[in-house]
This record gives C-alpha cells, structure tokens and sequence, in this order.
C-alpha cells in the first residue's frame, strides 16, 4: 500500500529565507507536549511575496545532471538548508492526502522541482504522517516561491490555502527538524521505526541516477540516518508501541467496550489490505493475544505470505467480491490499501444493507483515506482515521520524555557534526584561488622557460611535456600543506580564522582584483 501523508521541503540557500517569517532557536525544544514539537513555530508561512513560476504554463525543460565537481562547486557558494511542507502536527488529512506521492515518484517529483532552475537539489519524503521535500538553491525566496506552486499545483489548492498548512525552518533548525524526524521524535508514535527506514529511502533515491540530491542534501540526510539509528541503538525510544499499525490496534481495544459493548478479544477482526500496514498490525494484534483474523484483499498472494508469517493466527483470505460479506459479519474492519478512492463510505454501507445493523467499528490506517467520514452517519458505526490516534499516543509521549531527552543529546551531536562538515564548505573559494594562483605563476614562468627551451633543436615534444609535468607537480606539493592546514579544522572560527590568513598571507583578494584588471587591460589593448 502506499504510505503517504505530510510534504515537507528542505531548500539549501545562502541566506534566510525572506518568503516566511518566524523566530529562530526554539523550533523543537523538548516540552510536556514534545510529540507536536512546538506546531506554532512550525506555523511559518508564505508571505504574499511568494508568486506562481511558470505563469505562462509552459512545461519547464528537464536540466542535465550535474556532476560530482559541480555539485561540490555549487555548495561551497553558502548554501544553507531549509525545510517547506505540512504534517500531522498541524494539517488536517484532507490537505495531506492531496500532496501524497508514491515511492515510485518520489524522482520524477523532485526533478519536476528542480527543472525550472530555482531549486538546484532536492528530495521528497511522502509516509503516512508526513509529505516533506528537501531542497538546495541560491535564492531563497524564487525557490520557496517555486516550491510553493508546485505542491499548490499538485494538490489542486490555492496557495492561499496550503499557506495555512504549510511550515518552513530554516539553517541550524531544518537540520534539527530532519534529524528528529529520522530519529522517530517528531512521529504520531514516538520512537517508531517506520520512519527511518523512509528516511533511508529518501537518502537512497536522492542519490540515484534520476535523483536530484546534490551535495548538500544527501550529507544532511546520510547524517540523519546515522543519528536515527544511534537513537535506536543507545537509547530506550523505540520500546513498546512504535508504529501507527500499534496506534490502531491500542485504539480498537481502547474504544472496544465503548463502541460496541464488547471484550476486545471476543470482537471478531478484518483488515482490508495485505501490504505492509497490515503485517506491522496483525504484529501487534498477536501480541494482544489475536486468534483469528480475515484478510480481505485483490489477490491471494499477499495474504497467503502473511498466513506462513503467522502460523499461530487463524488467518482467513477472502477477495474484493466479498468485502460487504465480511463487513457485515464483523466487529472491527481495518483498511490499510493503497486505493486512493473510498473503498467504504455511507452510500455504499446503504446499498449493501449495512445501515442499521449491530455494532461496527471501522478503523482507517491508509492516507489517502479508504474510509469515508460520512460513515459516522450510519446508525451504530463509528469510524476512525489516523488523526484520530493522537489521544491514543499521547500518553506513551508522557512515559518517553526521559528517552526524548537522551535521544535529543545525540541528536545534537549530530547536527554539530553536519553544521560543521556545512561550514568547512567555505574553504573551497579560497583553496580554488590559492590553486589558481600558483598555477598561473606556474605557467607564466614555465612559458618564459619553454620560449628558451625551443631554441634547443635537440628538445623533443616529450621532453617538454617532462617539463610540464614537474611544474604541476612541484606546485602541488608545495600546496600541499597549506591545504592540509586549511581542511583541519572543525571548530568553524579557527577554520575561518585559517581562512582570513591565507588571503592575506597569498595575497589571494589582490590577486583576484589585479587579475581581474589584467583581463580588462588586455580587452582595451585588442580594442
């Protein structure tokens, strides 16, 4: 099935973004309500400077792949991080639904993003609870603007709309906010596992040949996998309920009594659905002592792989054509399909003469939404959708606070570690000039050289490429160190400080400008 649900954009720009506005510093301070993590300053929205690209409605031309050296290039011009979208915390599911993208389109997607050439990098993160994309560009405000029109074009909503859905972070706090998304701190389910495996997912497509992840991007999120999976291995977060699939099933035993006047283990189960949602809750009905359980699905391939996963599970399979069969003669009907139209609501409950019979409790884990609200009008059902598992969620976040709080210590580590590698980047103008430098003095003085040594007839052609190589090598040993010097820093003023030095000890500024002036010298004489 399809996990689909919140868009989130991450934009590399070397300034801050002037298209949102909202404070900085305390985006994702741990609080008594952590799970939300602070939703009003998420809350940062377009300003009305944002306008539509493209109004002409002209396809935008695919751009070549950059490569590895240009991508490196295109980083080292103060590129900072930056995260556009909406999520459970904050965005009814109809907004979401509407923004949510396969896996499989994940690529095609960013590329979409990227081709009209305001945005340089960038990657979508489509599940259940969140629909994020991650972008690099050089101007803020076109890109935020670019993206902005994507997803309102995408999801048939003026911009106007997703404006109140839609949050932004920028620099030190979208680095914040993807590592606590990939470290399972800012799901519905706190500590729950799905999530980085996602993560890794969008790690792995943006680096793929048709993905759009540049430099920038895939270190932050190769970062946000490794400090995902430190949370998991050195802390206690993922203990217990981890997932939405346990989410559903807490709740079903919560509202059983409730709803339907009946034990949770009498009530009689059915999950339409044998993708991946439903392994993860048929994992955590068994350990609620589940029995038996009929899975109604397209095909008998899926289910027959479940009833080999679970041999101590009454599993039964039935297909599509007796869905209102099962329905009818049971208490609890799950849906976790990746059908993107209503596979139950009230007009089909009606036709199939459903309306008014006992009890039925229906459970919706699939975004977009397989149940129809209207089903709440149906006399003696209640239905459910995942906004509905907040209460059921809320208190296992007042049991992990203690965890969340070691969990953000590592991940801290790890933001200073991606800000720091971020930083370094600046280096690269000034080890480019350095280089640049000295091979100019390299080959103005090698061809001082060579215009003596060709008055030498016994000088062959492979002689004076000898030459030519000892200079470049002679040069690069020579740079060598200064480099070295350069790159060894990891506190960012000392690396700055080490910056400022070698300018001034190379006169690289005055070589910039005089060579510049050279250039223009040398125009006037040919004029």
């Amino acid at each position: 099935m399809k996990f689909f649900t919140t868009a989130v954009i991450l934009i590399v720009t070397p300034a801050t973004v002037c298209a949102f506005t909202g404070g900085a510093g305390a985006a994702f301070r741990l609080s008594s309500e952590a799970a939300t993590v602070d939703v009003s300053r998420r809350n940062m929205v377009a300003s009305q400077e944002m306008s539509t690209t493209n109004d002409n409605g002209a396809q935008p031309q695919k751009q070549r792949r950059k490569t590895a050296a240009e991508r490196l290039q295109q980083a080292s011009k103060g590129l900072q991080v930056h995260v556009l979208g909406l999520s459970i915390h904050h965005a009814q599911v109809e907004v979401r639904e509407k923004l949510a993208i396969p896996e499989d389109d994940w690529n095609s997607a960013s590329t979409e993003i990227c081709s009209t050439g305001q945005v340089a990098e960038a990657a979508v993160l489509s599940t259940c609870n969140r629909f994020e994309v991650y972008y690099a560009a050089t101007d803020a405000r076109e890109a935020t603007a670019r993206v902005t029109d994507y997803l309102s074009k995408r999801a048939g909503l003026p911009v106007s709309t997703l404006r109140k859905n839609l949050f932004m972070l920028s620099g030190e706090d979208a680095v914040w906010h993807a590592l606590r998304v990939s470290g399972g701190l800012d799901s519905l389910v706190v500590g729950e596992g799905q999530i980085l495996a996602q993560v890794k997912s969008c790690f792995k497509h943006a680096q793929e040949e048709d993905g759009c992840g540049g430099k920038v991007l895939s270190r932050l999120l190769n970062q946000a996998v490794i400090g995902g999976k430190r949370v998991r291995s050195e802390t206690g977060i993922s203990k217990g309920s981890v997932s939405i699939s346990s989410a559903a099933a807490e709740l079903s035993e919560v509202k059983c009594i409730k709803d339907l006047n009946l034990p949770f283990p009498e009530a009689r189960l059915a999950v339409v659905g044998a993708g991946k949602m439903t392994r993860l809750l048929i994992t955590h009905l068994a350990s609620k002592k589940l029995e038996k359980i009929t899975i109604v699905n397209r095909s008998m391939q899926r289910p027959q792989e479940l009833q080999e996963q679970f041999p101590d599970i009454d599993i039964e399979i039935k297909l599509m054509d007796d869905l209102w069969d099962v329905v009818g003669r049971s208490d609890i009907v799950f849906t976790a399909t990746s059908s993107t139209d209503y596979v139950i609501d009230e007009a089909l409950m009606n036709e199939n003469g459903l309306a008014g019979g006992r009890p039925l409790m229906l459970v919706d884990i699939s975004v977009p939404r397989n149940i129809a609200t209207d089903c709440n009008n149906v006399p003696n059902v209640k239905a459910y959708n995942v906004d509905d598992l907040k209460a059921v969620v809320a208190k296992n976040t007042a049991m992990r606070q203690k965890e969340m709080i070691e969990a953000e210590v590592l991940l801290h580590e790890e933001s200073a570690t991606f800000c720091a590698w971020r930083e370094s980047l600046s280096a690269i103008p000034t080890i480019n000039n350095l280089q640049e430098k000295a091979n100019g003095v390299r080959e103005e003085e090698l061809e001082k050289c060579a215009r003596k040594l060709v008055q030498n007839e016994n000088m062959t052609d492979k002689e004076m490429e000898a030459v030519e190589h000892l200079s470049r090598r002679i040069v690069n040993k020579l740079l060598h160190g200064p480099i070295k010097h350069l790159r060894k820093y990891d506190d960012v003023d000392q690396q700055q400080s080490a910056i400022k030095d070698l300018n001034e000890m190379f006169q690289l500024d005055d070589n910039e400008s005089n060579g510049r002036g050279r250039a223009r010298g040398r125009s006037n004489r040919k004029k």
